[in-house]
């Protein structure tokens, strides 16, 4: 029992090694002088599309962005649940069919509370 936990141990030190490696090597190679290193005010800038910005620069997207990205997240999964059901159909039986319409049932009333709810509208 206790040579798993050590491998565990030995995989956890490994990456935490590799992590810092990968931290460090950049930072002594700076001070050695092969990463060249020369601030100025133009590497600070923010660089957008290669033109400067107009107007503030922080700008807060509409909450109604996320409720499309959580539906078309829905819909993916969707996909990947329909997907190996479609293949296996002949192999599952009728019982998977029950199954399949509820979960597309469950899904048809979330979409129809969120076309009610006027999430799906672009305004």
């Amino acid at each position: 029992m206790l040579s798993e936990f050590s491998l565990i141990a030995l995989f956890i030190l490994i990456v935490m090694g590799f992590a810092t490696t990968l931290v460090l090597i950049p930072q002594a190679l700076k001070k050695i002088g092969i990463v060249p290193s020369k601030p100025s005010e133009v590497k600070y800038e923010p660089y957008e599309c290669g033109l400067e910005t107009i107007g503030e620069t922080w700008v807060q997207f509409k909450i109604r962005y996320y409720f499309y990205a959580l539906l078309l997240i829905t819909l993916d999964i969707t996909v990947i649940f329909l997907y190996p059901w479609a293949v296996e159909l002949k192999n599952l039986g009728s019982s998977s069919l029950g199954v399949i319409f509820s979960f597309i049932g469950i899904l048809a009333v979330g979409y129809i509370y969120a076309w009610r709810k006027g999430a799906l509208e672009w305004k």
